[in-house]
């Protein structure tokens, strides 16, 4: 969901406004009402933040293993 904001408070408040985007939120840019621009996180970070993601995720089983678990049957019951 993305939330207006104009113009003005937007170049007064945008490092308030990066840091927000940089957390996933989204903001459309108003001028006198009327939409000029979205302001959206990076496709190029989303792509590092899942990257980073399975990173700390494999790590974490290597570390961490699973046992006693049967995960096929975990993915049958996810089925169903």
């Amino acid at each position: 969901m993305k939330t207006e904001i104009g113009s003005y408070e937007a170049k007064t408040k945008l490092p308030e406004l990066l840091r927000l985007v940089k957390s996933g939120r989204s903001f459309t840019i108003t001028n006198r009402g009327e939409a000029v621009a979205d302001l959206v996180p990076s496709a190029g970070a989303r792509v590092r933040d899942r990257a980073s993601a399975a990173e700390k995720l494999k790590s974490f089983m290597m570390t961490e293993p699973v046992r006693g678990v049967d995960i096929k049957e975990l993915v049958e019951e996810g089925r169903a």
